[in-house]
Formats: C-alpha cells, sequence, structure tokens
C-alpha cells in the first residue's frame, strides 16, 4: 500500500523520511532570505546577549543547543570561525568550524569577554530560555507562524546557502549533517526562492 508522504518532505531508497520545510498544513517552516534579515535587525535592538546569540544562529545554521554549548575557546577570531561540537552525532567529539562574517566575531570578542570565559559556554541558559529570546525577536520583527522558532532560523541558513549558489557538500558541512540528502532538501525551496536559483539557469 503507498504512503503519503507530507509536502516538503523528501524520501529516499528505505523509505525514511528527512526533515520538512512545511507543516501538514503546508506553511513554511524556514524563514526567507528577507525574513532572515528583518530577523537580525530585530535583534540589534535586543539586549546584547540575545543579539549575539541571534546572529550566531543566523550565520551559522547551527543547532540551538550547538549554540548554547559553544564555549569562547571555540570563538576561532583568527581562523574565522566558530567550531561546533556536532550533538546529533552518534558519539561525542565531532567537531566542524563554521565560517562567519569578521563582524560578528568582534562582536562576540567585546560582548562575551572572550578572554576572561576561558571555557565557559557563551550563554549560560537553559534551552527553554535560549527558545523564548528568539521567538521574542521573532515577535519584535513581525515574523509569524512554523517558520518562528529556532529551526526556522537554521532551516533559512540552508535556504540562504543555496539561493547563494553554495555547493551542496558546504552546506552540509556546516550544518553538520551526516547525508548529503538531507541538505538536498532545500532545493525545494519554493516562491522567490526557487526563482532566484532558475534565475542562474536562465542567465
Amino acid at each position: 500500500m503507498a504512503h503519503s508522504v507530507a509536502p516538503g518532505t523528501k524520501q529516499f531508497g528505505s523509505g525514511a523520511l528527512l526533515m520538512r520545510l512545511y507543516d501538514s498544513t503546508g506553511r513554511r517552516k524556514y524563514l526567507t532570505p528577507r525574513e532572515r534579515q528583518e530577523f537580525l535587525r530585530a535583534a540589534e535592538s535586543a539586549p546584547q546577549p540575545v543579539r549575539t546569540f541571534c546572529a550566531t544562529l543566523a550565520h551559522t545554521g547551527c543547532r540551538l543547543s550547538e549554540a548554547l554549548a559553544l564555549t569562547a575557546t571555540r570563538v576561532d577570531v583568527s581562523g574565522g570561525v566558530l567550531v561546533f561540537e556536532s550533538l546529533k552525532k552518534r558519539r561525542k567529539g565531532i567537531y566542524r568550524a563554521v565560517p562567519v562574517p569578521p563582524t560578528l566575531l568582534q562582536t562576540l570578542e567585546a560582548v562575551h569577554d572572550l578572554g576572561a570565559l576561558g571555557d565557559a559556554r557563551l550563554w549560560d541558559w537553559s534551552r527553554t530560555t535560549g527558545w523564548r529570546r528568539v521567538r521574542e525577536v521573532m515577535a519584535a520583527a513581525a515574523i509569524l507562524g512554523p517558520c518562528a522558532t529556532p529551526k526556522g532560523v537554521r532551516h533559512g541558513f540552508g535556504i540562504k546557502a543555496v539561493t547563494s549558489a553554495v555547493p551542496l557538500n558546504m552546506a552540509q558541512k556546516w550544518l553538520g549533517h551526516a547525508r548529503l540528502a538531507t541538505t538536498a532538501i532545500y532545493t525545494d525551496a519554493i516562491g522567490p526562492e526557487e526563482q532566484k536559483i532558475a534565475e542562474r539557469m536562465w542567465a
């Protein structure tokens, strides 16, 4: 008997379902590039630790738990990267480096006093608090619906990477996906995002 697949879900070989870009009613679960910019703009008016937290999520596509686990020693200013432990791996101690804008590194240094923090976490928050801070910034940016979540920011990073012609294997590395097929879900982006992808072919 055939099984139905929810909108925005990819199905591969063994029948395993990967992440979805749309909820069960067809509502988008990712931030568009425009919404991503609005989210970052709204974060500028938030308290400084909230501002750096939101910017870290938006510029790296990391998971909420990975951002909360980020320590000062893994902010590599000279290398221009943030180093995250990939928390969804089967074993601990697997890290990935994600390049970030120099301005973000400078802001992290200024706000969090990295030298004094040592191996301490940048944000001493619970997962619930981190979630709430993101939702507050989403509300300030007038972003509503299932995309107005930390996962929506992560998906938005994936969409931004695809529409910026970042190779899928590079986006896979930055996002910490075990399988390239998972990253490929972002090529299913629709609307203005899909239009932008198509324009590269028309040129």
